[in-house]
């Protein structure tokens, strides 16, 4: 059994067009990214007849999926990009790039302000692959996130797959693990 981890395509609106953001615009910008269309891409599938695909249902990774793969595809939330907030209230200005920062050392720190804790995405992950695998499906196409996948990988290693290392996972690029 293969598993196929994809990363969405590159999305078009990926940085505000303010580099100085308060609160409140970064919380804007955070939302639109969600809507944002994608620059559809190409994915080598290294000539894998993949037999199921599954997909976050966010739009920027079934779009994706529907630009790689022909048939259905699974769309679930448990796929979901790890949402991200801002950890301060105040209306102060920071470069977008130093919140991204703080708000993943916040999320790595379980600080209030980030909903999605670290415990709960990765139970939310190991009830996903615990469905497909009980399924026992030759190959298995993913579309998700970047933060995602790097759980995935290592939770596929703790189950005896074998793959590449995924430091940061390129838009579009093929991760394939095997058992």
């Amino acid at each position: 059994m293969k598993i196929g981890l994809v990363r969405h395509f590159r999305v078009k609106n990926a940085v505000p067009e303010k580099t100085w953001v308060n609160p409140a615009e970064l919380h804007k910008w955070l939302e639109d990214y969600d809507l944002s269309d994608i620059e559809v891409g190409r994915t080598d599938l290294q000539n894998i007849k993949w037999q199921k695909c599954y997909s976050s249902d966010l739009s920027r990774a079934e779009k994706t999926a529907e630009a790689i793969f022909e048939g259905e595809i699974i769309k679930t939330d448990k796929l979901r990009e790890i949402k991200a907030y801002p950890f301060l209230q105040r209306n102060i200005k920071l470069p977008y790039l130093l919140w991204a920062v703080f708000i993943r050392l916040a999320w790595m720190i379980s600080h209030p302000s980030q909903k999605d804790s670290i415990t709960l995405v990765k139970e939310r992950i190991n009830l996903f692959l615990d469905e497909v695998l009980a399924e026992k499906n030759d190959n298995v196409l993913i579309v998700s996130h970047g933060a995602l996948m790097i759980f995935m990988r290592k939770e596929l290693l703790k189950r005896g797959y074998k793959g590449p290392r995924i430091n940061h996972p390129q838009n579009g690029k093929l991760y394939i693990f095997e058992k």
